[in-house]
């Protein structure tokens, strides 16, 4: 039935109720009487109170829809609205899930792109530094260093703190492009990697402890370039806005056979702040391998990040990676 005679047979069906109450017990004279006015009273209010009642039954699939609405978003997928019944109401509630189901896979397809991009970008500047500026500052260093050999004694000590200073713009371009393209990643896997991360930031006030299970399923390239990210993100957040002192890097097995990311730490908790751009990055990550990411406070105070995935989506058998890599 549609809307229009839904609320047209609810209206009509309250109306007939009073006609045939006025052609019964109810009866109206002329002047109206104190006991007539009181019953004519209370039967409008009587059918006010059923008009809004049944309106309100009858429009609740609306409101269920409009509550999916207004929480709608691309970023945490999969809800849709229940979808009950025949008629307008339940045509536009599966329109609605059908344009959710469209616009979640144009934004996984247009994010994995976006991503793909950044990643190849990564790649490029991290190479141009490693080439370009780093080979520059070596040659400075050596430049320096041989100056520093045959300067009078009262310019050596001004070119080596030069030399200081280069060396250590030095290893601080080596960072940037380590972070830029995580090597390790490529050549040692996801475990060394998350390993020489979190050494990295141990050295910057935090005390990062990483635990990784033994026995976790191979993942493919994309899996495991999207847990390091997120950890890596994590960390970078944790350093910079929580006042943290020790933070738990966790990689472990899931029961359904997948893999989950843990980044744990001891400081002030996210609160009600609202999501960064490091946020919705990790969120866009985690969409490209169907994983499911959960950002909250920690039961004992911090933040605790979590990305778990699917055994379908990262986890890869032996002999698929031994195929893939040519072996016999």
């Amino acid at each position: 039935m549609s809307l229009y005679w839904r609320l047209f047979l609810l209206n009509a069906a309250i109306l007939v109720v009073a006609v045939l109450l006025l052609f019964g017990p109810v009866t109206v004279s002329t002047p109206v009487l104190v006991g007539e006015a009181f019953v004519l009273v209370a039967g409008l209010v009587a059918m006010l109170v059923a008009n809004a009642f049944l309106l309100r039954v009858g429009l609740a699939p609306l409101q269920r829809l409009t509550r999916v609405m207004r929480t709608a978003d691309l970023l945490r997928p999969g809800r849709r609205a229940e979808v009950a019944g025949r008629g307008e109401i339940a045509d536009l509630t599966r329109t609605f899930n059908t344009m959710l189901d469209r616009l979640e896979a144009e934004r996984a397809a247009s994010s994995a792109r976006v991503l793909s991009a950044q990643e190849a970008e990564r790649r490029r500047i991290a190479q141009e530094l490693h080439d370009e500026v780093g080979q520059t500052l070596t040659a400075v260093l050596l430049q320096l260093k041989h100056s520093a050999d045959h300067a009078p004694v009262d310019l050596r000590a001004e070119l080596l703190q030069a030399q200081e200073t280069t060396r250590g713009s030095l290893d601080e371009i080596r960072r940037i492009a380590r972070r830029l393209r995580p090597g390790v990643l490529e050549e040692l896997g996801l475990h060394s990697a998350l390993r020489s991360l979190a050494s990295e930031f141990s050295t910057r006030g935090l005390t990062v402890r990483p635990h990784i299970e033994a026995g976790l399923p191979k993942l493919d390239h994309e899996t495991e370039l999207v847990l390091y990210r997120v950890a890596q993100e994590g960390l970078t957040n944790t350093a910079r806005h929580s006042g943290a002192s020790h933070v738990d890097l966790r990689l472990r097995l899931l029961p359904g056979g997948g893999v989950g990311l843990l980044v744990r730490d001891d400081g002030r908790g996210i609160g009600d702040a609202p999501e960064g751009a490091g946020l919705r990055g990790m969120r866009e990550r985690a969409l490209l391998i169907g994983a499911e990411l959960t950002v909250r406070d920690g039961r004992g105070g911090g933040t605790e990040v979590r990305l778990d995935t699917t055994a379908a989506t990262g986890a890869r058998t032996e002999a698929e990676n031994d195929r893939e890599r040519g072996a016999p």
